[in-house]
């Protein structure tokens, strides 16, 4: 230490000096009195060094935190902010730079895609310099490896904490829960970002007790595995994070991609031969070099199936996106640069699900998207979502009923294919017996006939959602192929063999009439009085003022899975989850035929015109012939009940949110009773 200190006192002398022959007097006293700060800090660094053992490539980053932390989203509350060209933002709270001391460094923090209105919490690939300050703002765009809020994102001002008890705690700025790692009590210690990417919650023993690698979202990183029964799920756009219909996930046999469908529909598999016998989970890991296939193996260097990938001269990730491909990137002369991709299906890209959206029809060779229309037909059956976006495919010009079966047909399209081949018809061996066991089931959407040279022996594929279908060439696939989609015929397309039968149907009539004069007169008479009724009630709801938005009972039959997923039920009927377009939403159906006609026209006329922070929002109705329902905005955290008696094995709330929660609802009933146009009396409060 005390050599240090002449040495220094030494630089002093020399570097005054120095000063005194180059400067003016002034000049030199100002440059004295730096560097004797600068010494005093040196002396203090010396003082520090001598009080503590030396610690070898001291490193600038901070990928450690500790309990009790709180983080608040704001550029100037977090000093790490860097906003980039694209109109991305990072925040970051935890950073780990390189062994190189610069390059790409794993973060983990806020993060806003362009034009940068809603924050995930996430783990994300940024530049960093040899100060492990974060830099490359115009070709260092951040990379987002992980997710906790997908599908919601918070504002400005939103919280994260890493509680005493050990819990990582997003909130909005109002303090709503918005997502847990959920585990408090579990011994948590401290929070750490690591060289490979995996943000890590671990114990007083440095044992991991929650780590994002076991809750993938959209990517992996190199060693990182997706265990059988995990997911990757792709994002909706790059600058659109909430979740597509499309994943991968491990299946006991191998990779597999689907689309989210009832039942769901194969894309693409790496499927092994191997008959699977051990009881360890199938594993896939990526590594860098190989992604491998473990399911009889579980030794590291011995995979059961490897797909060689080109070895890494830097940062590395792979990531599912939102065309159904598995692309890996590398971070390459400063840019990230895709460099592989490990999905290809025969024979090209229009194989893909998505690639022309929904009923679109993707030409092989070209790639060019077009709606599904009959070449002998004058009648167009589809209309594109977008004319000046054909890839956003075709939505059908009347949508199917369930209730008019009689009027469904086939739009027969050759040399048309499909991508999935999994969900077979097994006794529709030919074309005919193919056909009409897609017009016997109402979920039935289309079927695809393939064959080879008889045509008398085929498979026929059933398809309950149709996505992009793709036009083929038989000699270079070597098979063939026609698609039937169902179309809703409206009465004026009914053919003259409708019309024919309507005819047959009304001699027989009249000479029915003519023999039982009498009891037709009488059923003609209650037929009529009760149509007239039903026009009656439905004009009262078409003449009543500032509605909400009237929908079908078929679109909410559709939208509700056919009322397969019940919520709930209360004391004028159930409730069922549904999703209208991109918003999921909650379907109350009143049970009875003629009940609830008197409460069903008092929900709709005075709680469509309700609006309240605290009360859930009356989106549309259904009022259809003797269906009543009703659509309300979706509650995705549940009942109360579920929180307040930790059901769900949640934390407890604390009591600042009960006593907020109390106010809330207190106000909602306020507002009922006082303050709304009709005041209401709600009676039945639950939690």
């Amino acid at each position: 230490m005390a050599a240090t200190v002449s040495s220094c006192m030494r630089v002093i002398k020399e570097e005054i000096f120095l000063a005194v022959r180059h400067l003016p007097h002034s000049s030199a006293m100002r440059s004295s009195n730096l560097i004797f700060c600068d010494c005093a800090v040196a002396l203090v660094a010396v003082v520090l060094a001598a009080a503590a053992p030396p610690v070898a490539g001291q490193r600038y980053d901070y990928p450690r935190a500790n309990l009790s932390t709180r983080w608040i989203n704001s550029a100037a509350a977090l000093p790490h902010s860097i906003p980039y060209s694209d109109g991305s933002a990072v925040r970051a709270v935890v950073l780990r730079s390189p062994r190189t001391s610069f390059g790409p460094s794993f973060a983990a923090g806020f993060f806003c895609a362009p034009p940068c209105q809603a924050f995930l919490f996430a783990v994300f690939i940024v530049q960093t310099n040899s100060g492990a300050g974060i830099t490359l703002t115009v070709n260092g765009i951040p990379q987002v490896v992980w997710s906790a809020n997908r599908e919601s994102p918070v504002g400005e001002n939103a919280t994260l904490e890493l509680t005493g008890g050990g819990d990582l705690v997003l909130r909005e700025a109002d303090g709503k829960l918005v997502w847990s790692s959920s585990t408090s009590g579990r011994s948590v210690a401290g929070m750490e970002i690591t060289e490979n990417g995996n943000l890590v919650l671990f114990d007083q023993r440095n044992a991991t007790v929650w780590e994002s690698f076991q809750h993938p979202t959209d990517a992996l990183v190199t060693g990182q595995s997706l265990l059988q029964g995990m997911r990757l799920r792709a994002n909706t756009s790059a600058t659109n994070f909430t979740e597509s219909k499309l994943y991968m996930t491990v299946l006991p046999d191998g990779l597999y991609g689907y689309v989210e469908s009832t039942p769901p529909q194969l894309y693409y598999k790496l499927q092994l031969s191997t008959n699977k016998s051990g009881k360890d989970p199938t594993r896939v890991t990526f590594t860098n070099g190989n992604l491998s296939i473990f399911i009889q193996s579980t030794q590291e260097g011995n995979p059961d199936r490897s797909i060689a990938l080109p070895e890494a001269k830097s940062t590395q990730y792979m990531r599912l996106e939102s065309d159904g491909h598995l692309r890996l990137y590398e971070w390459s002369g400063e840019k990230w640069t895709m460099v592989y991709d490990l999905t290809k299906i025969f024979p090209d890209d229009c194989a893909f699900p998505t690639v022309c959206g929904e009923y679109g029809i993707c030409t092989s060779g070209g790639g060019q998207c077009i709606c599904p229309f009959q070449s002998n037909s004058n009648s167009s059956y589809f209309q594109p979502v977008d004319d000046r976006k054909a890839n956003l495919g075709c939505a059908p010009v009347t949508p199917i009923s369930c209730q008019e079966m009689k009027n469904h047909q086939l739009l027969t399209l050759t040399k048309v294919s499909y991508f999935d081949v999994s969900q077979i018809i097994m006794n529709a061996k030919n074309r005919d017996d193919c056909k009409q066991a897609c017009l016997k089931n109402c979920s039935c959407r289309a079927v695809v006939f393939r064959y080879g040279l008889d045509d008398t022996n085929g498979e026929c594929q059933s398809v309950t959602e149709v996505f992009t279908l793709q036009s083929i060439q038989p000699e270079t696939v070597h098979y063939n192929s026609s698609a039937y989609l169902k179309v809703q015929l409206t009465p004026s397309k009914a053919g003259p063999t409708q019309n024919k039968n309507k005819i047959i149907l009304g001699v027989t009539l009249a000479a029915a009439i003519t023999t039982l004069v009498l009891a037709v007169v009488v059923a003609i008479y209650i037929r009529r009085r009760r149509k007239y009724q039903e026009i009656d009630e439905e004009l009262d709801f078409d003449i009543l003022p500032g509605m909400p938005m009237r929908f079908s009972f078929d679109r909410l039959r559709e939208c509700t899975g056919d009322f397969s997923e019940k919520l709930g039920e209360g004391g004028f009927g159930s409730v069922f989850q549904g999703k209208i377009g991109e918003e999921r939403v909650a379907v109350k159906r009143l049970e009875g035929a003629r009940q609830g006609k008197k409460e069903f026209l008092a929900e709709v006329e005075t709680i469509g015109s309700i609006e309240h922070i605290n009360l859930v929002r009356l989106i549309g109705f259904c009022a259809e012939k003797s269906n009543r329902l009703l659509v309300y905005e979706y509650m995705p955290r549940g009942s109360l009940d579920r929180w307040i008696y930790y059901r769900n094995n949640n934390a407890p709330l604390d009591w600042c949110t009960r006593c907020r929660i109390i106010m809330d609802i207190a106000k909602g009933l306020c507002y009922l009773h006082e303050e709304c146009r009709r005041k209401i009396a709600h009676l039945d409060i639950k939690p």
